[in-house]
């Protein structure tokens, strides 16, 4: 909603204060507005001043351009006579903002009496009035039949504890989650959302211990929670939102998406929802897929294209799936080289020929029998041997159902997974960090980052050249470092002093060891590759990290492997959680824009991912002529 001349507001608490400062910016935008106060001399005082800063606005009206309503906003009646009284005045209600509260004036602790007249007051201020401003402003709004904005104060001591007033923090802990439970009246045009400030220089701020403020970070600037609260009312995705204002992390949303998904309940394989239609599947007698036939890193000398014969019926407990688009992994020359399947060279060759790929999205063309969950049709993505292929048989419990089976969701599979799974167990991944992400423009390296900002971190990349760079800008990384015009280690040495916190280490050889020297007190190294190494002639060869022990002792350092195939009991929870993310715009899929088109172009998509050229994540279209019937995303 644009904030513009001519709009309504009502704004309980406004002759003081935080609602003071929110009546007067909302004047200087010439917002006609209703001033709901207990205080008649502020009330009218504050009235006086919006009188003057509407004469460049408004002039010759009909109506008055401001209004002061004497209230107690905890009697029901009066305050259902305001909202009334600017609806008959206003011909509408378009902004409703509740700053009217209290502190609880007898220590929670001493109070003797049965609260009547102290913390009952206090609830009934700061709780019970909101619900009912919140109430009155949505029936204003629909008898007006056009969108509005509510915003509620709340506190920063509603998200923790104000050990000093009980009473207090949970009154506003209560506007908090009533004003996020609400967010589904944006369906109807009205959206409700929460500023909660720490502590601003009101005449209740002053009331706090000196110490205490200065120990918080100083108080917060008006001008920061005018900032806020406008863009509460500006940003139309914004409803039931929570914006948490404080001088030591500026404005931020809570809770952060990552920590929202934990408590967000995931779909089942049976109730997940989709507008995918999928078009019809004629299942041919054969098709194309690679397969390792000799054992080298080179994997254009390493694979070969085979026809094979399409066995039917399905096997039971199993799916037959039509790939659609499948992607590429720096980890995919290991594969052919045999290193994933551990044993000696001689015994890893007995295994061949065998399918090579790992990861593909697709639609569910048969299923076999005692298969209940899975319907033909569906779409959905798997992580085993043999997703460079038309067609693949896979047990039912592999298969990951997902809404569409789109390039983007070929991403979120291991590049993806892998970021979210090693940045939350590996890296125990919390909040007000410093995360360091390396080869970030990258397929792993861009979910990285995203999920780190997520979470409430300063998020510091490392890339190579100007078209990555401006990748990971754009994916909102604080400080993008790119290696063909910095040095690496003197912009950690100068920027970041004090070290990194959480590093996502991908690349391996002089890199992991200028991270290892980077890592701060208590650093957590996440190593998920090694894709400097893994090319070369003699394939993927091991490094020596000298005084690693010592290094790491001394600064109570850990540095954590991290396996994708080993989690694979959180695929489906994290895969679910990724396209949550993405389906509402927290989360951006960087796709590299280079065309990979059929099964033979697999070895090219390879080789390209190899070069160091890519840019997000590289995917090969197995069968264009199918993609061109399903939409995007």
């Amino acid at each position: 909603m644009e904030i513009k001349p001519g709009l309504s507001a009502l704004v309980t608490g406004g002759a003081s204060g935080i609602g003071k400062g929110l009546v007067l910016a909302l004047a200087e935008k010439g917002v006609f507005i209703t001033i709901v106060d207990y205080s008649e001399e502020r009330g009218k005082e504050v009235a006086s001043l919006v009188e003057k800063i509407h004469t460049k606005f408004h002039s010759k009206l009909k109506f008055p351009s401001v209004m002061f309503m004497k209230c107690d906003v905890s009697n029901s009646r009066d305050l259902a006579a305001a909202f009334e009284k600017h609806f008959l005045t206003y011909g509408g209600l378009d902004i409703c903002i509740t700053s009217a509260g209290i502190g609880n004036p007898v220590p929670f602790s001493k109070d003797q009496t049965d609260g009547t007249r102290s913390w009952r007051h206090t609830i009934n201020v700061n709780l019970i009035a909101v619900i009912d401003s919140t109430h009155l402003a949505i029936k204003t709004m629909e008898a007006a039949k056009r969108p509005g904005v509510i915003i509620n104060l709340g506190s920063a001591s509603g998200l923790y504890p104000m050990y000093a007033d009980p009473i207090y923090s949970g009154s506003k802990g209560g506007v908090v989650m009533f004003s996020r439970s609400l967010r589904l009246y944006k369906r109807q045009g009205i959206r409700i959302n929460v500023l909660s400030p720490e502590f601003v220089e009101t005449e209740m701020g002053l009331k706090i211990d000196p110490d205490f403020i200065r120990l918080m970070g100083g108080f917060v600037p008006m001008q920061m929670v005018v900032k806020g609260a406008f863009e509460l009312i500006t940003d139309e995705d914004k409803a039931g939102h929570c914006l948490w204002i404080t001088n030591r992390r500026g404005m931020e949303y809570w809770p952060t998406p990552a920590e929202e998904a934990k408590y967000l309940a995931r779909s089942s394989r049976l109730r997940r929802r989709s507008d995918f239609k999928a078009p019809a599947i004629t299942l041919p007698e054969s098709f194309e897929k690679i397969v390792v036939h000799t054992l080298t890193h080179d994997f254009r000398k390493a694979t070969r294209i085979v026809r094979t014969p399409l066995r039917l019926p399905v096997k039971p407990n199993h799916v037959l799936v039509k790939i659609i688009s499948a992607g590429v992994n720096a980890s995919d020359v290991n594969f052919s080289s045999g290193r994933y399947f551990g044993g000696k060279t001689s015994d890893v060759a007995s295994r061949l020929p065998f399918d090579a790929g790992f990861e593909a999205v697709g639609i569910i063309a048969a299923v076999g029998d005692s298969v209940s969950d899975l319907k033909v049709g569906m779409p959905c993505g798997f992580m085993t041997f043999g997703g460079y292929a038309e067609f693949i048989m896979i047990p039912a419990k592999h298969a990951l159902p997902v809404a569409r089976p789109d390039p983007e969701v070929v991403a979120m599979l291991t590049s993806g997974l892998t970021a979210s799974i090693a940045l939350e167990k590996a890296g125990q991944m919390e909040s007000g960090k410093v995360v360091l992400v390396t080869a970030a423009a990258g397929g792993t390296g861009q979910f990285a980052v995203q999920l780190a900002k997520l979470a409430g971190n300063t998020v510091v990349a490392t890339c190579g050249g100007a078209a990555k760079a401006k990748l990971l800008k754009e994916l909102g990384v604080d400080r993008v470092i790119d290696y063909h015009s910095e040095d690496i280690k003197s912009v950690l040495m100068k920027e970041f002093p004090k070290g990194i916190d959480i590093i996502y280490e991908s690349v391996g050889g002089d890199m992991l060891n200028l991270c290892l020297q980077a890592l701060a007190v208590h650093g957590r190294l996440i190593i998920i590759g090694m894709i400097s190494q893994y090319q070369g002639e003699k394939g993927w060869t091991p490094s020596n990290y000298p005084g690693l022990c010592d290094r790491l002792l001394a600064k109570s350092q850990t540095v954590a492997g991290f396996f994708l195939v080993q989690y694979s009991h959180l695929w489906q929870e994290h895969l679910d959680k990724l396209f949550n993310f993405y389906s509402k715009g927290n989360l951006k899929v960087s796709i590299d824009p280079k065309r990979f088109l059929g099964v033979h172009s697999v070895v090219d998509a390879v080789e390209y991912l190899h070069s160091g050229k890519s840019v997000g994540k590289v995917v090969v279209c197995v069968d264009p002529t199918f993609q061109k019937q399903v939409a995007k995303l």
